[in-house]
């Protein structure tokens, strides 16, 4: 049976120290809510965070949002307590930062609970071992790019030399099954900039992106919607698979354009994405 689309459109990392924060996402349309234990958090602050986060996790409240973990790395000091207690919460997922071999993904995994494994794709050892990698995530797992760290290994500069990563670490997230999230932002201030960059990222084919400030979540959700123009395609297209003169046809014309079955099952993806978003979340479930 087909599971129901969730979107993924806007995953917000918040510093699991910062309550006020915790707080406010509650309210906030975002699709996914992280709470970051590793790089957003002092080492003098680790545990305090920690706490932070188990106290934010257990008393629920987040509605529809999908709820992640993101632990430090098992080779830092922090790293098996992180996960020890990510075992006893209801979150749906672990983030596991710097991820570079199956090796590193099956230490993560045999740690958890029920909880899917997420992946930080954010060095350059991980690029080479992309696609092992997410085939040894597993089910209900995702690829998060860390653009700031991979550029930062790579000695780049802009995003242009990383297209050719992200390509194929949508394509490896597509192989596995997997949910595929573009990198940060860094610059939140402008919303024209932050959602020109969710376009590109939707056109490369990634499912959301991942965010760093509440001002980037309207641009971000609004570029991972589909048009109007799109909805419109895609309902022609559903419509004219239905009609009984092309029962069991493998291609017709609609508007002027040859379609395939390939693009029915996009088509009907793409209304049952624009259906879920336009659901959004209700208030109730938000406290």
């Amino acid at each position: 049976m087909t599971q129901p689309i969730r979107p993924c459109r806007s995953a917000l990392f918040l510093p699991a120290s910062n309550l006020r924060a915790i707080e406010k996402a509650r309210g906030l349309p975002c699709d996914a809510v992280i709470l970051d234990l590793e790089d957003a958090v002092a080492p003098d602050a680790k545990a305090a965070a920690r706490a932070a986060a188990v106290a934010a996790f257990t008393s629920g409240g987040f509605g529809a949002r999908r709820t992640v973990l993101r632990v430090n790395a098992l080779d830092t000091p922090w790293g098996a307590d992180d996960l020890d207690a990510a075992a006893g919460l209801a979150v749906e997922a672990v983030l596991a930062p710097k991820v570079a071999t199956t090796a590193d993904v099956a230490r993560y995994r045999e740690r958890l609970a029920d909880q899917a494994l997420w992946v930080m794709i954010e060095t350059c050892r991980a690029v080479a071992n992309l696609q092992a990698i997410a085939d040894a995530v597993g089910e209900g797992g995702a690829l998060v790019i860390g653009t700031n760290d991979l550029a930062l290994e790579m000695r780049c500069a802009g995003r242009a030399p990383l297209l050719p990563v992200l390509t194929l670490a949508v394509a490896a997230a597509r192989a596995s099954g997997l949910i595929a999230l573009d990198g940060v932002r860094n610059d939140f201030r402008d919303p024209a900039a932050v959602r020109a960059e969710a376009e590109q990222g939707r056109d490369m084919g990634f499912d959301g992106k991942t965010l760093i400030h509440p001002a980037q979540i309207d641009p971000c959700n609004a570029a991972f919607t589909p048009s109007a123009e799109a909805v419109t395609r895609a309902r022609a297209i559903v419509a004219a698979f239905a009609a009984p003169e092309y029962a069991g046809r493998g291609a017709i014309q609609v508007d002027g354009r040859m379609v395939e079955r390939l693009h029915l099952a996009e088509a009907e993806r793409t209304l049952a994405l624009c259906a879920a978003a336009d659901r959004g979340y209700d208030p109730a479930q938000s406290g």
